[in-house]
């Protein structure tokens, strides 16, 4: 697998077709012979500002973390365990709700989406 062009970048999908986010970066550990394997996917504007780097990517990490309420909350983590198959995209095995939510977008539907009248489906 070619982390790069199977992983990155590839919409996630729960288990009942319901889109969960794409995977803006993985998270390697180490072997005890040194060989990298494939442990998470992360979500999120924070993982991807630190995968691209650079002033762009500083930037990007740095506002979403800013927004999400905590400087040091680490991006959404789903553990490879959970994953079904990829194809065109990262089936998972799991419902969408046991996720727990990317806090940029938890951010946003709370201090932003809320406030738009009829967000909330009230007549």
């Amino acid at each position: 697998m070619l982390i790069g062009f199977d992983l990155l970048d590839r919409q996630i999908i729960d288990r009942d077709g319901a889109p969960v986010g794409k995977v803006d970066d993985v998270e390697l550990t180490y072997d005890d012979t040194g060989t990298p394997h494939v442990t998470a996917l992360l979500l999120g504007q924070a993982a991807l500002g630190d995968r691209i780097g650079g002033l762009l990517g500083r930037c990007i990490a740095g506002t979403a973390r800013r927004l999400s309420g905590s400087l040091d909350r680490p991006p959404m983590r789903i553990s490879v365990d959970l994953i079904d198959h990829v194809d065109s995209a990262v089936n998972l095995t799991v419902n969408r709700a046991l996720l727990q939510d990317p806090p940029l977008e938890t951010w946003l539907r709370d201090h932003l989406i809320q406030r738009i009248p009829g967000a909330t489906h009230e007549s």
